[in-house]
């Protein structure tokens, strides 16, 4: 299978997404996807009883995410640096992929590596999100058999493999180093999101930042868990704009979460702001509790550029309206990355082309 057939085959398992995403079995979906719509479908639905965090709203939205990066434009334009490297590539390594189960399919974007570079997948599954990947890898193979030997899921111990791709917290990174540390790997920690304000917001930009910070209930590595406001920012707005989110409240996971760090706030005298669901908290961390959002103040932009360019080790991505931020993204687009948004800025591509 060369890799415009493999091309192929992924612009048409977009489209299969795509469906899902909306949760209709469209009169034009093909004969293929249809055998397999239902089945995945239910999985959707019922994910919330497997993991209480992925309510299906937000699996549809990670999965329109994907989908929307399947386009062929994108596909084409994320592939082309690599294709030359890839069309010459004549060995084929087993690469095991350590993933984790924070966000719905969080592990999709690896998964998608390492078929398109002409390698073998060994997916070590989280507990938290066993189902999802493994169905839609199904109707990958039924578009194209050739992939059937080139995937497997195992939620056992990582064996027969060359080459490592592992995702978790500081803590398990230990752990993966320890194990995995004598072959090729990439070993992601923790990271988080932040957000640059200025005060100049519209409540339309605020609004778009709360889905940065509430999408996944704040558990994704790219979800906004830091501010940075002016010295004299006032919160009154940022409120505003997060009234939206206040859905939140049904949910008795993200709510157990506020009544805990609240109780604990208020018995500690630790000062904050509270909304009725969210939390702000004045704190140099850049990875805050779910409910919980931490601010940091500047005094002016050499000195906010200074404080993110030293813990970019910390930093998965940055938000901002305002341009002049270096690498930074528009409010609202956190959890819908491109391609080649790299997890922890590593080539992924160009990693497992050398291996």
């Amino acid at each position: 299978m060369n890799i415009k057939n493999r091309i192929e085959v992924f612009i048409k398992l977009g489209e299969f997404l795509k469906e899902l995403s909306t949760g209709n079995n469209s009169s034009h979906i093909s004969f293929v996807f249809e055998q397999y719509f239902n089945s995945v479908n239910n999985i959707i639905k019922n994910s919330e009883k497997h993991n209480p965090w992925f309510i299906e709203k937000n699996v549809r939205f990670a999965l329109n995410s994907i989908a929307e990066s399947l386009e062929k434009d994108n596909i084409i334009k994320w592939i082309n640096p690599y294709r030359e490297k890839i069309e010459k590539r004549v060995n084929c390594v087993n690469v095991g992929v350590v993933m984790a189960g924070n966000i719905p399919v969080v592990g999709f974007h690896d998964f998608l590596c390492v078929l398109m570079s002409g390698n073998r997948f060994i997916g070590k599954l989280s507990s938290d999100d066993s189902e999802l990947l493994p169905a839609i890898s199904k109707v990958l193979i039924e578009i194209e058999p050739d992939f059937k030997d080139k995937i497997h899921f195992t939620e056992d111990k990582l064996q027969n493999f060359d080459a490592v791709i592992a995702t978790g917290s500081d803590n398990t990174s230990r752990y993966f180093e320890y194990y995995f540390g004598k072959y090729p790997n990439i070993i992601r920690k923790n990271r988080n999101g932040v957000a640059i304000l200025t005060g100049d917001e519209t409540k339309d930009d605020l609004e778009k930042l709360g889905s940065d910070i509430f999408m996944h209930f704040g558990l994704g590595c790219r979800n906004v868990s830091k501010l940075f406001v002016p010295e004299d920012y006032s919160f009154d707005q940022f409120f505003e704009g997060m009234e939206k989110f206040n859905c939140a409240l049904n949910h008795s996971k993200y709510i157990n979460n506020y009544d805990y760090y609240k109780s604990i706030y208020l018995i500690n005298k630790e000062k904050h702001l509270d909304n009725g669901f969210l939390l702000l908290r004045e704190d140099d961390s850049f990875s805050s509790p779910i409910s919980v959002i931490f601010y940091e103040k500047y005094k002016n932009e050499k000195q906010l550029s200074d404080r993110l360019n030293s813990n970019k080790a910390k930093i998965q991505c940055i938000l901002a309206k305002d341009n002049k931020i270096p690498e930074a993204i528009p409010f609202g687009s956190s959890q819908s990355p491109q391609l080649w948004d790299y997890a922890d800025g590593i080539d992924t591509m160009d990693f497992l082309l050398k291996v």
